[in-house]
């Protein structure tokens, strides 16, 4: 399998598919998935000429099942590890929700020629738990309520998440796949336990505000308006406010997971935006 070893000794694994004269365009999954998670969108682009790459964040997928560094430092600095051995110039990094947070924190600190745009898909920046500076935001007890079910049932709680919030299935129009669920379960439980209990702080308590007024190239964010993992009135609806030359696309009804349940109409303004 590719990967590369950072400096700490972890070895990431990456997909690199396509010309490596094309544009490349970075996929960042969210938690506890891998790279597997943007299938729809790396065949998709892969045929619309692009390179496309998406690598499993340390301690998930097929990469090192770290104790250590399953922190948005280390993650940027992975990134940026990726970067440098493929010698990526010019690239788009797409990110997921907690990807969309490491797409924010390296993008921030990107060396010059590195990249050309972001998106971030209904992803966790500015920051998800309540604070005195974001009242809007999750109190914390929701995020000990994602340890305390890890560490009870990790098995059970990466079935309950892809079964009811995730992906919508919870409402009672939603048009149900068992095979995103199982899939879902199959990528979270590849990963450690560990790194997983460790990135619930990273993604939830991590503040974003100054990577995202850093960021000095286009930033397209797209947000499903009924969100049940990361509500948009305290993302989305405040990342739009900090970037500098942001666009904000929401979609009425779509959930946290809609670039697999919708990739069509994802895809679709992915590759305007990349165009434009």
């Amino acid at each position: 399998m590719p990967t590369i070893t950072t400096a700490d000794g972890t070895e990431i694994f990456y997909k690199d598919w396509g010309s490596k004269t094309a544009q490349p365009v970075v996929f960042h999954h969210g938690w506890p998935l891998s790279a597997d998670d943007w299938d729809a969108q790396m065949m998709f682009f892969l045929g619309e000429g692009y390179r496309v790459i998406a690598h499993d964040r340390r301690g998930h997928g097929r990469s090192t099942q770290t104790a250590e560094g399953n922190e948005m430092d280390t993650y940027a600095a992975d990134v940026a590890a990726l970067a440098d051995h493929l010698d990526l110039k010019n690239a788009i990094h797409v990110g997921h929700s907690t990807g969309g947070g490491e797409v924010a924190h390296y993008v921030a600190r990107a060396r010059p020629g590195r990249v050309a745009k972001a998106v971030l898909i209904g992803a966790v920046p500015p920051i998800m738990v309540q604070t005195p500076a974001n009242p809007g935001g999750l109190p914390i007890e929701v995020f000990d309520g994602f340890r305390a079910a890890l560490l009870a049932n990790r098995a059970q709680f990466f079935r309950d998440v892809p079964a009811g919030p995730f992906f919508g299935f919870n409402r009672p129009d939603a048009n149900v796949s068992q095979g995103l669920i199982d899939n879902w379960w199959r990528q979270g439980m590849m990963g450690g336990a560990k790194a997983h209990y460790d990135c619930i702080k990273a993604f939830s308590e991590t503040d974003f505000t100054d990577d995202l007024k850093a960021i000095d190239v286009p930033v397209l964010i797209l947000h499903g308006e009924d969100d049940q993992i990361v509500p948009i009135a305290d993302s989305a609806h405040l990342a739009i406010k900090l970037v500098k030359h942001g666009t904000l696309k929401t979609y009425p009804g779509l959930p946290h997971g809609m670039a697999s349940t919708h990739p069509d109409v994802i895809n679709a303004d992915l590759l305007a935006f990349f165009k434009a």
